[in-house]
């Protein structure tokens, strides 16, 4: 599913980030990046986005090398990725309903679709009842279900998670996670980054430690060790 050969970046300011990186991430998985504030983590969700190219080495994406990809291919490539981030970014002047369709009017879906489907991830993110609501009237774990909800609706074969519980206290984050792993069990293949030493410890998936750049270890069933 995801594949780094040799993966290196380095920014514009002299800046190494990620430095000789190699993982294969296959269909289905659940895997955590994890490692410190400046660790590489960010980058390598940035490069898996196709929204900062690497350096040197190789990406593959769904079978396909992306590291050369045209800016024109790179939106049909993103159309396999559901993304969920630390903020949100929903559309404050547009309610829970209006918020998960935008993402099916992007790829130009009919509104039958829309009609048909939107329902569908609000019943599984478990918000049938909030559909007309706005982002300012919910609690931030509603806005971070709604976050995903416009993630899965176009079925992305994976769903990149950059710190989705970061702004959301311990009980909330408990049901965020719970969600995401109904989500993997379904089919989905789950890239997370976080810091968060709690969730990573009780979900007991893969967990890929990233230190100034570079992969230190890589666990198929693992925790948050102490030196992070």
């Amino acid at each position: 599913m995801i594949e780094f050969r040799n993966v290196s970046k380095t920014y514009s300011t002299g800046t190494e980030a990620v430095h000789n990186v190699n993982f294969k991430i296959d269909k289905g998985e659940f895997a955590f990046l994890i490692g410190a504030s400046g660790s590489g983590k960010s980058t390598l969700i940035k490069l898996i986005l196709k929204e900062e190219n690497p350096t040197s080495g190789n990406i593959i994406i769904n079978g396909r090398d992306t590291t050369f990809l045209k800016q024109k291919k790179i939106p049909y490539l993103r159309r396999s990725m559901g993304v969920v981030f630390q903020d949100f970014r929903l559309l404050p002047d547009r309610t829970v309903y209006e918020n998960v369709a935008f993402a099916m009017y992007v790829v130009k879906s009919t509104p039958r679709q829309i009609r048909r489907q939107v329902p569908m991830v609000l019943s599984l993110v478990g918000l049938s009842n909030k559909a007309k609501m706005y982002p300012q009237e919910l609690s931030g774990g509603e806005q971070q279900r709604v976050s995903l909800a416009r993630a899965l609706v176009n079925n992305p074969s994976m769903l990149i998670a950059d710190e989705p519980t970061g702004n959301l206290d311990p009980e909330t984050s408990k049901e965020i996670m719970t969600l995401l792993n109904d989500i993997n069990l379904r089919g989905t293949t789950v890239v997370m980054a976080t810091h968060d030493k709690a969730i990573v410890n009780r979900m007991k998936k893969r967990v890929i430690h990233i230190k100034d750049g570079e992969i230190i270890s890589d666990v198929k069933k693992g925790g948050y060790d102490n030196e992070v």
